[in-house]
């Protein structure tokens, strides 16, 4: 099967974006984080709405429902159609080899394309246009014709089923009718540019495009629930997706059960459904291992309230049992995270018994209820997922956030012209990017007690700092950190020795790497660490050590006119700063060009930012600067390498 993936969005206006937004989407998972009402579920409501996986009256767009309040009166009287969205795919090579196959070389070289999707619910496609001419000359090389003669030239010029039928019913096409119709819906373009866009299109592409699988908190499962009610529908909406997914997959032909005795196929089924299940959540689902699904059936008897006559219900029960203690509760008693977590199983599973179709999965708010543990469970999953599926979710907890992956998530915040999305490493707003700054302390602090190897820093910008240069020695054939080491910022020099005293007698090994200490109370709690030996004294480094400076940071350990000019890039709101206005002497760089801004202290970020993102090409650190670095690392190394 070829699987188009989803590239893009742009939002145009729907629900609470009222001004047009866009983001990429990660062909594996694409993470939408932000606070309550901040657009997330709307986005992922609209990105389903183009292509659901089912016909749903609740996912199709409704201008009434769907469009921005304040200027729906506006566009009703308009008359107009607007758009709702724009999503864009990129086709896989494959699929480009079918094409080509079929309509010959470079009649079709598009790899990406668009589907705009309007309230009314048409679309419109962009981005698909296939070559007539290089069509032809294909087509007269496969059945014989001259590629420049005049049936070449009524060819390329037909557009309709009558121009076709006159064509092939005419005397140039006599020895070629039976292979020109073979093409018939190539000629024929409708509303397309030409026949064999048309037919591309249809064929090839569009089948091919994903479909969507939407999927929140509210669609868990029932305790139990009558097998008849859920056949006549009467069952709550929400709870009849995943039950009907449940009966599905078990192969419960309801009909068949309400007119048996025997029920030992039915129990067999669930049964195996029951174990599949089980499996697979206990796979990830490491909070409690003694647990297990059961699945029973039990006829219940009632009479009509009306006619007074006998009635039997089957009712499926779902019970978790807890292996150690033996005994079995109601689904609804367990928590509502395992709840949730096992549903989302059930549904899942019946997807996956289809397995010709290509679906773009949007989980919103997956593991709300999940534990922090769990929640990591749950990741794990979903990680899994995207080896066959590409996923897109939102969540306002650090924990469903991978620190390695923070390239994955989108920012979205709530703006007083509406919701706005933006890359995460763009995002200024401290609510929105509170999630991701809790993951990152979260992975620190992990890490910080399960790494052997720790190197403490001061701050974030160290770490960019230290990590981007290492990376681009080592890929220059010198000596950068040992890969075992872990780089860990403590948010400030005041809190080195804390962590430093936290550690004592962890059996880690522990150094730190500081600017030179400014104050009286620094420069006495570190003395007082190596008196005390909760430190050696050689493992505290400074880095007015590898400077010829008697005060430094890390930002003077690059030439002044290196770091001046990440800064000048870092703040356009300055006027450049020439290195002519700085002390080529004394190091503290960073105080220099404060007190020229004229500000005390300024974001040391931003400067590390900008060298992250030109990731120290080889024409920015001069030798000089590799040289400091090197012998920095290289002392690194032999104390906790």
């Amino acid at each position: 099967m070829h699987k188009i993936s989803l590239t893009s969005v742009k939002l145009h206006k729907y629900k609470s974006f009222e001004t047009e937004q866009g983001f990429e989407v990660d062909p594996k998972s694409t993470i939408l984080v932000g606070l309550n009402e901040s657009g997330k579920t709307s986005a992922i409501e609209a990105i389903a709405k183009t292509n659901y996986f089912r016909d749903e009256e609740a996912f199709k767009f409704k201008l009434s429902r769907d469009y921005p309040k304040k200027e729906l009166t506006s566009v009703r009287k308009s008359a107009e159609n607007p758009a709702a969205i724009t999503c864009y795919y990129i086709i896989p090579s494959t699929l480009l080899e079918e094409i080509k196959n079929e309509f010959g070389e470079n009649v079709f070289s598009t790899k990406q394309f668009s589907v705009t999707t309007y309230y009314d619910g048409n679309k419109t496609i962009g981005g698909v246009a296939a070559s007539v001419e290089n069509f032809i000359s294909h087509l007269a090389s496969e059945i014989g014709f001259p590629a420049d003669g005049d049936l070449a030239g009524v060819l390329k010029a037909c557009k309709t089923k009558d121009a076709f039928d006159e064509i092939v019913s005419g005397g140039n096409a006599t020895d070629f009718t039976e292979q020109l119709e073979q093409y018939r819906d190539c000629f024929i373009a409708g509303n397309w540019s030409n026949g064999i866009s048309k037919n591309i299109w249809v064929r090839f592409l569009s089948p091919n495009i994903p479909k969507y699988l939407y999927y929140d908190e509210y669609y868990s499962l029932p305790s139990q629930f009558s097998l008849e009610k859920l056949k006549n529908s009467s069952l709550e909406e929400e709870e009849l997706k995943t039950a009907q997914a449940l009966v599905e997959l078990a192969n419960i032909d309801i009909d068949q059960l309400s007119n048996t005795e025997d029920w030992e196929e039915f129990i067999s089924e669930l049964e195996a459904t029951e174990a599949s299940i089980t499996e697979t959540l206990f796979k990830y689902w490491t909070t409690n291992k003694n647990l297990e699904i059961a699945f029973r059936i039990q006829p219940v008897e009632s009479t009509h309230p009306n006619q007074g006559t006998r009635i039997v219900e089957h009712i499926l029960d779902i019970r978790v049992k807890n292996k150690r203690a033996g005994v079995t509760l109601p689904l609804k008693n367990r928590s509502k995270g395992f709840n949730w977590f096992f549903s989302f199983l059930v549904w899942f599973n019946k997807i996956q018994e289809d397995p010709n179709s290509n679906y773009v999965i949007l989980l919103d708010e997956p593991g709300l209820n999940l534990h922090g543990s769990a929640q990591h469970d749950l990741l794990r999953f979903i990680e899994d997922l995207t080896a066959d599926y590409q996923v897109i979710y939102t969540t306002h907890s650090p924990f469903m956030i991978q620190p390695g992956q923070l390239h994955r998530v989108r920012t979205l915040v709530e703006e007083k012209y509406g919701s706005r999305i933006s890359e995460s490493v763009q995002e200024k707003d401290p609510d929105a990017l509170f999630p991701l700054q809790a993951a990152l302390g979260y992975d620190i602090a992990q890490n910080l007690y399960i790494s052997p190897n720790n190197l403490l820093v001061e701050g974030v910008s160290d770490l960019i700092f230290l990590q981007v240069v290492s990376d681009y020695l080592r890929s220059t054939g010198k000596t950068g950190l040992c890969d075992n080491i872990t780089i860990v910022p403590v948010g400030g020099a005041d809190r080195i020795a804390s962590f430093i005293s936290l550690l004592r007698g962890s059996k880690l090994k522990v150094c730190c790497l500081l600017d030179t200490p400014k104050s009286q109370k620094l420069k006495h709690a570190l003395v007082s660490l190596t008196e005390q030996k909760i430190i050696a004294e050689r493992s505290v480094l400074l880095f007015n050590n590898f400077t010829q400076y008697d005060a430094s940071d890390v930002e003077d350990m690059f030439e002044k006119n290196e770091y001046l000019q990440l800064f000048n890039e870092s703040f356009s709101e300055h006027k450049d700063i020439d290195p002519s206005q700085l002390d080529s002497d004394s190091g503290l760089i960073v105080d220099q060009i404060a007190k020229i801004i004229g500000t005390s202290r300024y974001n040391h970020y931003r400067p590390a930012r900008a060298l992250l993102q030109s990731q120290a090409q080889s024409n920015f650190i001069c030798e000089e600067t590799a040289k400091r670095f090197e012998t920095l690392f290289i002392q690194i190394n032999k104390l906790v390498g």
